[in-house]
């Protein structure tokens, strides 16, 4: 016997509930993108730390290093003067902090030669014109470049895994454009990526598998808040918080200070020295 009730029309199929899966789906390509925009985030903040910490050590730690030999001039000076024990050791544990480190001469490579410091790192102690240094930050239009291809490219949207070894390395390359802040680099990449293969669609996956997805994509965005808050507990973060419009005049400023300290520290040790 038929049931009229029970006849189902396209109307009322297209009025039932979605799938089970369809809900979770959403939820995974929810994360996903989340993700994906969160290490855009945070890769673009490490890249900024990164270059910033390099100019700082570029412009202010060639006279963080001539304020140490002054200081350890000054303690040998005082205690060639008094010969007391006590400024004696004090002298060898401030002679001490400006020897070299075994192992890491290659550090100095760029910076010394066999006659001392090269020009433009002696220039840092003066006031004189110095080579300006690689630019703090990419720029606007390679950030943009970069966004775009992370989005676009990012190996978590493969499924398979030849797709994602292909998006992995094209994705490291984009990285080390974008460190290299390479607009030229960044643009060739954006049209090699235009003209490549296109992803397959997305297909529905079983709800394990799914739940599975979504609590990796939990783990690493933990791992990435992590290393957001190593990156902003950081000194050089707390340096680019005071001036993020212009972190060149902070370093300036600073440089400016420190210059000051050196002039003090000469005059004191001239003082010393002509006490003999």
């Amino acid at each position: 016997m038929a049931y009229a009730g029970r006849v189902t029309t396209p109307e009322a199929e297209q009025s039932q509930a979605p799938r089970p899966e369809e809900r979770l789906e959403q939820a995974v390509r929810a994360a996903e993108q989340a993700l994906i925009e969160y290490e855009i985030a945070v890769e673009t903040y490490r890249v900024e730390v990164e270059n910033f910490s390099r100019l700082h050590e570029q412009r202010l730690g060639p006279l963080y290093s001539r304020i140490e030999e002054l200081d350890a001039l000054i303690a040998e000076a005082k205690a060639a003067r008094t010969g007391d024990p006590e400024d004696i050791r004090r002298a060898e544990e401030a002679r001490a902090q400006v020897l070299p480190i075994p192992g890491v001469e290659e550090l100095l490579h760029g910076w010394m030669d066999g006659n001392g410091l090269f020009p433009e790192a002696a220039a840092m102690l003066t006031d004189q014109a110095v080579r300006p240094p690689e630019r703090v930050r990419p720029s606007e239009e390679a950030r943009k470049l970069y966004r775009d291809l992370a989005r676009k490219a990012h190996p978590d949207l493969a499924q398979e895994e030849a797709e994602r070894l292909r998006r992995e390395e094209f994705i490291t390359r984009v990285n080390a454009a974008y460190a290299r802040g390479d607009e030229i680099l960044l643009a060739e990449l954006a049209a090699e990526w235009a003209a490549g293969p296109v992803p397959p669609e997305r297909r529905p996956s079983p709800a394990e598998e799914l739940y599975a997805r979504l609590e990796w994509l939990t783990q690493r965005k933990e791992m990435l808040t992590l290393i957001a808050c190593e990156l902003e507990d950081g000194a050089i973060a707390g340096m680019l918080r005071l001036a993020p419009d212009d972190p060149d005049a902070l370093l300036e400023e600073i440089a400016t200070r420190l210059r000051a300290d050196i002039e003090q520290r000469e005059t004191l040790l001239a003082g010393l020295q002509g006490q003999g």
